[in-house]
């Protein structure tokens, strides 16, 4: 679903924020991405949602290539960025129709998919209510809410359980299982390496823009744990 060839990324023109990065996230695939602060793990998220240009490389969503085809790309993917940032003017049913409205959802898939998961985040009774007056969490529920409307391919996570209340990290890895289960992707980066270690069957780390480890998660990590060897990794 995701194919990152030789993937390059400077902001300077001098260095590298990634470097040579190459990662293939297949269908069924929940796949987590850890790295020191600085790494380029949301470099790489932004540029495979097609947020940033880049240098050198490929990649592509579904076969689409992000550069030559973003429309196609987009329409089969959701990003979810690691601070909620969304119109707080809006109420949160007017945000969630004006996503809707951009995937094209017919109005009852679009309303069975929000009372689904309006109800399941426990926000069905501040739909009505503007995105302004939201708790951290409330936002990073309604963004949440907003990346499942169209069920998608693709979805991309940038530290996603930050702000999430216990109940709702658990049910968004019990929504997670259930795109998987459907055949979409999932690529997210934590910092939380137990959740990566119990939900992923793949893990790719990454130190300085470099990956250094990436496959199935249990080859990876062998007889040791994921936070041994990833302080192993980052330290060498």
């Amino acid at each position: 679903m995701i194919e990152i060839k030789n993937f390059f990324k400077s902001y300077d023109g001098k260095t590298n924020a990634c470097e040579d990065i190459t990662l293939t996230i297949e269908k069924g695939d929940i796949y987590g991405f850890i790295g020191h602060n600085g790494a380029g793990k949301t470099t790489l998220l932004r540029s495979i949602a097609g947020i940033l240009d880049f240098e050198k490389g490929k990649i592509l969503v579904g076969g689409h290539d992000i550069k030559t085809e973003p429309i196609a790309a987009k329409k089969m993917m959701a990003y979810i960025p690691d601070n909620p940032d969304v119109y707080e003017t809006l109420k949160g049913m007017q945000y969630l129709d004006f996503i809707a409205d951009v995937y094209e959802i017919d109005a009852e898939t679009r309303k069975a998919t929000i009372e689904k998961y309006a109800k399941m985040f426990e926000m069905e009774n501040v739909l009505n209510n503007p995105i302004g007056s939201y708790s951290h969490g409330m936002k990073q529920k309604i963004v949440i809410i907003g990346a499942l409307i169209h069920r998608p391919k693709v979805l991309l996570l940038d530290e996603p359980f930050v702000g999430l209340d216990p109940k709702a990290s658990y049910l968004l890895k019990e929504v997670f299982k259930e795109l998987c289960d459907e055949g979409s992707a999932i690529f997210f980066s934590t910092h939380v390496l137990e959740v990566v270690e119990k939900l992923c069957n793949k893990v790719a780390i990454i130190r300085k823009g470099k990956i250094v480890a990436e496959g199935e998660t249990t080859t990876v990590t062998k007889d040791q744990s994921l936070e041994s060897l990833f302080l192993e990794l980052i330290a060498s």
